[in-house]
């Protein structure tokens, strides 16, 4: 074999090689698109913080035993498992990814560049391959096919955008508060808050706003047939309304401070200065009933049981079985 022959092989094995190597990276980094229909979270979870989030047959949430650190266990509490060592809310999943938003808070070193920082973020579903997304501080964010739509703060700025998760667009959509924690079917659900509070509706298929609702709502919560919201207009009380009877019912005269609705039951705070309690009934609103007594806050739910925090303690977290009336301390350890 000639000096020139042995080169030119010698040159295309290379090429050949650098365009394998290209190829492994493209698929290694590429990020696969979600299935329709794909949400991140319930809209009751996100409104309380998002510290809970139950997806195929796990259930991630924010430790906070352990600094707030993101674990992940089965429904019933069992394998409790460390994913790592971020300080987390607003948890999101769909597809083959987390979604998170860390605080700025780790307990060890070691996370590089992430630590310390507050970002909102992706990795796989066992944790690891941490990649940030923005470092804009969010208020909240859910996930809706291949897009996070987020409310983000910069300095006095507000901020609603949509990225898509490969971090290959962003869209600004509004410089108001918009809350996309309501979503299904490629439907944000959400009430004004500019020269109103009804219900409005954005089509996340062409990002386009409809008037859905002349009500006086916040924090509007799909279950059903039904969008459950806190009644502005009526001292905070819980009410629901039917998106194809266009009828109200009102659920308690109780004036509410935070509420989350799954699974057949509601679980809300009720605002008293002389006995504040937690309550829970169900989705019809009969059978309301005491859980506890004081003041709590962010009120999550699973399948299975439901979560919350006394108000001003970010690290006790009681956790109470659905349509149980008996509550105790959650205390997850790892397996």
């Amino acid at each position: 074999m000639n000096k020139t022959v042995k080169t030119i092989l010698i040159c295309g094995i290379c090429i050949i090689l650098l365009v394998a190597a290209g190829f492994a990276s493209f698929f290694a980094n590429r990020v696969p698109m979600n299935p329709d229909g794909t949400v991140g979270n319930s809209a009751g979870n996100i409104n309380n913080e998002g510290l809970f989030c139950e997806y195929d047959g796990r259930v991630y949430f924010s430790n906070s035993e352990d600094q707030g650190c993101l674990y992940s266990m089965k429904p019933d509490e069992t394998d409790v498992k460390q994913l790592n060592k971020m300080e987390v809310r607003n948890i999101l999943a769909g597809g083959k990814y987390l979604y998170f938003y860390q605080t700025g808070s780790a307990s060890e070193s070691g996370l590089g560049q992430i630590e310390g920082m507050r970002s909102f973020c992706r990795s796989g579903l066992n944790g690891s391959n941490v990649i940030t997304l923005t470092r804009d501080v969010v208020v909240t964010g859910q996930l809706v096919n291949n897009y996070l739509y987020l409310l983000t703060t910069k300095s006095a700025d507000i901020s609603f955008y949509k990225l898509k998760i490969d971090r290959s667009e962003q869209v600004d959509l509004a410089s108001y508060n918009i809350n996309p924690a309501c979503a299904r079917d490629g439907i944000i659900y959400y009430n004004g808050t500019q020269d109103n509070h009804y219900l409005y509706a954005l089509n996340t298929s062409n990002d386009v706003a409809s008037e859905l609702w002349r009500g006086n709502l916040w924090y509007p919560a799909l279950d059903g047939d039904y969008i459950y919201y806190m009644d502005v207009a009526n001292n905070y009380r819980l009410c629901r309304y039917s998106l194809s009877m266009n009828e109200i019912q009102v659920l308690t005269n109780d004036r509410v401070d935070c509420f989350n609705v799954g699974s057949g039951y509601v679980y809300y705070q009720k605002n008293d200065s002389v006995s504040p309690q937690l309550r829970c009934m169900r989705t019809d609103g009969s059978d309301n009933r005491m859980i506890a007594e004081g003041n709590f806050t962010h009120i999550n739910m699973t399948s299975q049981y439901v979560y919350f925090q006394p108000f001003g303690d970010d690290i006790t977290t009681y956790h109470s079985p659905l349509g149980s009336s008996a509550y105790s301390v959650f205390a997850p350890r790892k397996d």
